[in-house]
């Protein structure tokens, strides 16, 4: 016996690779229902490779009533009106959008970091799934944390434009078309041209001078793995399709060689260790496209602090830094509430 799972928001980028993964890592549901918004209603989506079409249901008028889980990827402004609802009628939410990841009653979860704090859900029904570039961090840090303790952090980021939706990609590939066969150049989706260009502005400016993209990643950090972690982060667009890369440089209470640091992480869940210190021994964003795993090179230490570490992570941002780890939400929260058969 099965679950029945709602994909809510499953025409969007995030949507549909839920889908695929649910298909791809056979997630034991007996009902899929796609669900989306009334433009959306009447057309189909394809249920990863298994070549089963799924009609789209329109979420306004969605009864979750009798359905296991609804995996949210729907924005926050329709989450705001219809995750509560779900929630209330008995359907766990585990919500993709940045609307309840700070409510200290719903559980921010990476499967891989902080299983435990799952167990908290019941509170409001929700669960929720962290910011795409926090997700891949948290992964690579927290064996490392495990083993000598973290005290700070800085970060810049490297993100692909798929991380704006479908538009940022469109955006990215309208323009290096334009630039190619001289028409003009115009920015809509982002603030300034991006092809062949980097934009240092993820989300909007708060009042300290950091983007909210930034302070997202400094507070989702201490919520997931440790509130004593102090973060300082730059995130910055790149012109990449798909794939997030992060340089991280990191300050630890104990000692810790890169040797160490790379025995560590080679065993770590959720880590692939690629770090020969040779010409391309190392992962960029086109070839974590498509894999679940959050990849980790360029490990040395920083010889500017004391215990210091530097490395580099890169993952596809549409998966371990969304779809991925929902379904993996999902997957614990069947190993350890709701399980079946």
């Amino acid at each position: 016996m099965g679950y029945r799972v709602a994909v809510v928001g499953a025409t969007g980028n995030v949507g549909r690779e839920v889908l695929n993964i649910l298909a791809e890592r056979e997630f034991p549901a007996d009902e899929i229902a796609a669900v989306a918004s009334s433009r959306s209603v009447g057309t189909e989506v394809e249920y990863g490779d298994t070549g089963r079409m799924l009609k789209v249901k329109n979420l306004e008028h969605f009864d979750f009533t009798g359905w296991d889980i609804a995996l949210f990827a729907a924005g926050s402004d329709a989450t705001k009106i219809y995750a509560p609802k779900a929630a209330s009628q008995g359907c766990v939410v585990i919500d993709n959008s940045s609307l309840y990841r700070m409510d200290p009653d719903v559980p921010l979860i990476v499967p891989e970091v902080n299983p435990e704090a799952i167990d908290g859900y019941k509170a409001k029904n929700i669960i929720a799934n962290p910011n795409c570039s926090t997700a891949q961090m948290v992964v690579a840090l927290k064996p490392l944390h495990d083993k000598a303790k973290i005290k700070r952090v800085v970060v810049a980021t490297y993100q692909s434009v798929s991380g704006a939706g479908k538009a940022g990609m469109d955006e990215l590939f309208e323009q290096s078309r334009a630039i190619f066969v001289a028409d003009p150049v115009v920015p809509r989706k982002f603030t300034k041209q991006i092809a062949f260009n980097v934009i240092p502005h993820i989300d909007v400016f708060l009042d300290d001078g950091s983007t909210k993209e930034e302070w997202k990643m400094v507070v989702e950090t201490k919520k997931i793995l440790d509130p004593k972690i102090k973060v300082q982060a730059t995130c910055v667009r790149v012109p990449v399709f798909v794939g997030h890369s992060e340089a991280l440089n990191i300050e630890f209470e104990n000692e810790i060689s890169a040797e160490e640091a790379q025995d560590i992480l080679r065993e770590a869940p959720g880590v692939m260790l690629v770090d020969k210190r040779e010409d391309g021994g190392y992962v960029t964003p086109i070839e974590a496209v498509g894999d679940g795993a959050t990849y980790v090179s360029r490990v040395r230490e920083d010889p500017t602090v004391d215990n210091g570490l530097a490395l580099w992570c890169v993952s596809d941002n549409l998966r371990k830094g969304a779809a991925l780890n929902a379904v993996q939400i999902a997957e614990l929260l069947g190993r350890r509430h709701l399980k079946k058969g």
